[in-house]
Parts: C-alpha cells; sequence; structure tokens
C-alpha cells in the first residue's frame, strides 16, 4: 500500500469516530477552505453534496457555483475531509456553497436526479449520438438505454460547430457499479463483496468464459478485478465493452472494443470472455472469498471481528458498503490492526468527469432511479 493510500484510509477511519450528527444545512458564499482530498464536477450543490455523500472518506464539501467569477472553477466540487469531520477554516467567498455528507443521514443511495440544465455543457464521455427533437426526448432516449447515466443536447439555436450539429443528443457514460480501485495480494488479508451486489435488474444468465486465453489488443480501459467473473461483470457493464481479457496475476481486467472480429490466442494465467448485455450476470462471484487479496483503499469504516465470514455478512448489511478487507491472524503490517474489518465503497452515481458553460445545450441525467418517485 502506497504512504499516501495508507494516509487517506487512516483520514477516513479518524473521521468516522465524530461529526456524525446529520447536518443538511448548506451555506452559501462560504469556502471551506483546506482539507481537500479531491476534485469532481457537479452540475450543482445538490449533485455535488450526494457525491461527497457516496465518497468513502468525504466529510463535507464546497461547490464551486456557475456565478463565481474569481478563479474560473466553475462546477468544480471539492470533497474534503478532516479527522474530526469538521472543516478547519469557513471563510467568506462569493460564489460557492459548501456543506457536509449525508452518510449519517437516512438517504437514497440511488437518487434521483430530474433536474436538466440549460446553457451547461456535461462534457466527454459520449459513446453513442443520436437526433432528437427536444431536450425532453434526448432524456428518454438516454433513461431507457441502460449504459446511458447522462447526456447532452445541442439544440435548435446551436451553431457553434455549424447548422449540423442541431438536435444532436449526445448519450454519455460513467460507471454504475462499483470499481475497486486497486487490488493486489497480501498475506493475512481476506477480501470481497457485499452480496446484494447488483450488476443489472434483468433476466439471470450464464457468461462466456474462455480459460488460459487472451484476446489481444482493442484496450479502451484497464481497470482492476478480483475475478475473470468480475471483470465479466465490470464489462457487462460497460457501454461499449465487446469483449475483454483477465490476468490473474496482476487483477487486470482489460475490456476492450472490436465489432468487427473476435481474434484469440493462448495464454496461461489469462481468462477472456464476452459481456451479458441483455440479461444478469449470475452473481455467486459476489459470494467469493478471496484469501490473501487485499482491496487496500476506500474505507468507510471499520471495527474488530472475529473472522471474514462475519465482515462479509457485516458489509452486506450495510446498505453503504460495496466491498470488504478483513485481516486476520496472519497480518503484519503496524499501520493497521489485525482481526480487523474494513468496509468500503465508491461512487457509483451519474458522474459527468467534467462540466462547462456553453450556449444553446442542454444537459440532465437519466430517469431510471425516479420511476418509483416521478413519471418518466
Amino acid at each position: 500500500m502506497g504512504t499516501h493510500l495508507i494516509l487517506v484510509g487512516l483520514l477516513s477511519l479518524c473521521s468516522l469516530s465524530f461529526g456524525q450528527d446529520c447536518n443538511q444545512q448548506l451555506l452559501e458564499n462560504v469556502d471551506f477552505s483546506g482539507n481537500d482530498v479531491t476534485s469532481l464536477f457537479s452540475p450543482d450543490v445538490d449533485h455535488c453534496q450526494q457525491l461527497c455523500t457516496q465518497h468513502p472518506s468525504c466529510d463535507f464539501f464546497t461547490f464551486f457555483r456557475a456565478d463565481e467569477t474569481q478563479d474560473n472553477r466553475n462546477f468544480f466540487c471539492l470533497i474534503k475531509a478532516a479527522t474530526n469531520g469538521q472543516p478547519t477554516v469557513q471563510a467568506p467567498l462569493q460564489g460557492v456553497t459548501s456543506g457536509f455528507s449525508l452518510k449519517p443521514c437516512s438517504q437514497d443511495l440511488e437518487p434521483c436526479l430530474s433536474k436538466v440544465y440549460q446553457n451547461v455543457d456535461f462534457k466527454d464521455a459520449n459513446y453513442r449520438a443520436l437526433f432528437t427533437a427536444d431536450s425532453e426526448e434526448c432524456q428518454r432516449a438516454c433513461t431507457q438505454d441502460p449504459a446511458c447515466q447522462f447526456f447532452t443536447l445541442l439544440n435548435e439555436a446551436f451553431t457553434a460547430l455549424g447548422n449540423r450539429y442541431r438536435f444532436k443528443c449526445n448519450l454519455k457514460f460513467s460507471w454504475p457499479v462499483p470499481r475497486i480501485p486497486l487490488i493486489e495480494k497480501k498475506t493475512g488479508v481476506t477480501s470481497g463483496f457485499s452480496e446484494i451486489t447488483e450488476i443489472s435488474q434483468q433476466t439471470v444468465c450464464q457468461g462466456k468464459l474462455f480459460p488460459n486465453t487472451d484476446i489481444p489488443g482493442n484496450d479502451v480501459e484497464v481497470i482492476p478485478a478480483a475475478s475473470p467473473e468480475h471483470c465479466q461483470a465490470l464489462c457487462s457493464a460497460h457501454s461499449v465493452c465487446t469483449y475483454f481479457s483477465f490476468n490473474s496475476n496482476d487483477f487486470n481486467c482489460n475490456l476492450k472494443k472490436n465489432t468487427e472480429d473476435f481474434v484469440t490466442q493462448a495464454k496461461d494465467g489469462v481468462t477472456s470472455g464476452l459481456p451479458a448485455r441483455f440479461c444478469q450476470l449470475d452473481n455467486t462471484w459476489v459470494q467469493v472469498i478471496y484469501e490473501n487479496v487485499a482491496f487496500p483503499t476506500s474505507v468507510i469504516r471499520s471495527e474488530p471481528m472475529d473472522d471474514a465470514d462475519t465482515c462479509q455478512r457485516t458489509c452486506t448489511q450495510d446498505p453503504y458498503c460495496q466491498f470488504y478487507s478483513y485481516t486476520n491472524d496472519n497480518f503484519n503490517d503496524p499501520k493497521f490492526p489485525r482481526r480487523h474489518c474494513f468496509l468500503k465503497r465508491t461512487i457509483t452515481m451519474p458522474a459527468p468527469p467534467k462540466v462547462a458553460k456553453l450556449a444553446n445545450v442542454v444537459s440532465g441525467f437519466q430517469l431510471r432511479n425516479c420511476n418509483s418517485k416521478t413519471t418518466v
């Protein structure tokens, strides 16, 4: 585990011991200076607060609104944490709004994001485009496409790139399933997943795997996975993944895109496979316990525990927990205690990689999470 990752993990653990009261107050034109963990992008303060709530170590945040004019950081969502869970400095600053994580509150972990944003561009992350008459139709197209998490429509008045791009509806992707930032071999550590981890809501099916087989080239993304089955689930959730190869030596899941051909070659230690697009993969892989494997980052809390089975049950029963690591009696790292269960999560809500002002565009999110709350 790198020094930076250890410090972030310890900060997360410490912050969980303090500041646990539910605080929904938003402070306009107040900057929580310092304590930065990372920066993300949001179209408004409510989305930023939801990102903070889902981020494993975020205690509070500062959002730079569209009307902020001092340092050109519109739509920045600054994720922050402190050992006592409280901001060190609160300073006046025009154009920002600050607030707190809603982790201590009763919150929907799949929030309904029904607002649309005029003259706001959700940049990048495009995987499909079509032409629609208005933003409502573009949003319906996004909602009905399982891979779509958000969209940007170039409306009738858009002429920045010429008239030919008017009415263009760009569907965009961000990960709707947990991604583990780092996986490594570690003696004395047992890791696994919440048993309620879901990839889709469709009919259950079996996936197709090819042991000791590589599909070289055509990588679109390389991310960590705990097993071939986990890699297959990630490929199935990705907007453009057509097949994958998983390397058991380094836990690399190579997501690939090639709709023209499928060329394999024999290779020990590599398992390749095909995604499941119109059904839910058999999720027995989430019940597997991975011995001497660590998921070292993304801690939301920890507690002493007798065994890894109890740790997995605890993760499953905690709605915030997506995966876990347990340190047993063979663990030997003075920075972390033995016989402890570390519960973990990552952001899975729709999250544009960048947000910017742009005239005559409309952006918004899929409404699948709103079906039980509002009418699509």
